[in-house]
């Protein structure tokens, strides 16, 4: 099956499900918790979310159940110090991006923060002036030097992320699940798209019962991925060091090569 006939088919089981508004799921907003993130073949989507239907509801924004994204992140130009708290396994480390809901036309201000336990903490303002490359709001500028070790002078756009997005709600547990589709990364030098794999993230105030990660274990599909800031700057900065995260590449890799042979024999 084709990714356009692929897409239409997720279009469509993702009408099944019982609706959530952007309001009502405020109570999972989920700012201090832990995260499981899987990679998955675009292939095998429609099936998992038949399987999930009845467990989850999906997040309607303005008539949209599958919502864009835009999101910038800033680094070092030179140093790219926060991809490389990465790459070196840094337990305390830091994202710093803007963020534009296209569906909700909202946008803001995020700091990511995980610490030495294992938990992710998200700060964010909301801002207007989501596609600079520069922090030079006062607001913005403030912001990051109370809730992180970096001065604004020192960071740049760097990568811009867009993705189509399914968020589901767990009728059952305190629990959040996102699903990026139609993966793109674009500087100002190049652009790679990832059409054919998806990228879930189990999100849970700590880690505990959940439907969708049962679903992963039937399906064989282990927990492990590269953060799409990381994954972008492999995909498009020649040189970069990434021994940490070549075992996600090489899964990654695998996937796509098994969407090909797949669509070779449709």
């Amino acid at each position: 099956m084709g990714i356009n006939s692929l897409l239409d088919t997720i279009t469509k089981e993702i009408a099944g499900f019982e609706s959530i508004t952007l309001a009502e799921m405020d109570k999972v907003k989920l700012m201090d918790r832990v995260d499981v993130k899987y990679v998955i073949p675009l292939w095998l989507l429609p099936e998992l979310l038949k399987e999930a239907r009845e467990h989850y509801k999906v997040v309607v924004v303005n008539h949209e159940r599958i919502c864009a994204y835009e999101t910038q992140y800033f680094d070092e130009d030179n140093q790219m110090a926060l991809y490389h708290q990465h790459q070196t396994g840094s337990l305390n480390r830091y994202k710093v991006r803007t963020r534009n809901y296209v569906g909700s036309d909202l946008q803001f201000f995020e700091i990511k923060f995980k610490n030495n336990k294992g938990r992710t903490l998200k700060k964010r303002i909301r801002t207007t002036e989501y596609d600079k490359p520069m922090i030079d709001e006062d607001n913005e500028r403030d912001f990051l030097e109370k809730h992180s070790p970096f001065h604004p002078n020192d960071l740049k756009g760097v990568l811009w992320v867009f993705y189509r997005r399914i968020t589901l709600v767990s009728k059952h547990h305190l629990e959040r699940l996102t699903i990026d589709l139609e993966l793109c990364f674009k500087n100002d030098d190049k652009e790679k798209a990832y059409p054919t794999i998806v990228i879930a993230e189990v999100k849970q105030q700590k880690k505990g019962a959940s439907h969708f990660i049962e679903l992963m274990k039937k399906y064989h599909i282990r927990e492990g991925s590269i953060s799409k800031y990381c994954f972008g700057i492999i995909s498009l900065i020649e040189g970069v060091k990434y021994n940490r995260f070549k075992p996600h590449l090489l899964k990654i890799t695998k996937l796509i090569r098994q969407h090909d042979a797949l669509a070779g024999h449709s």
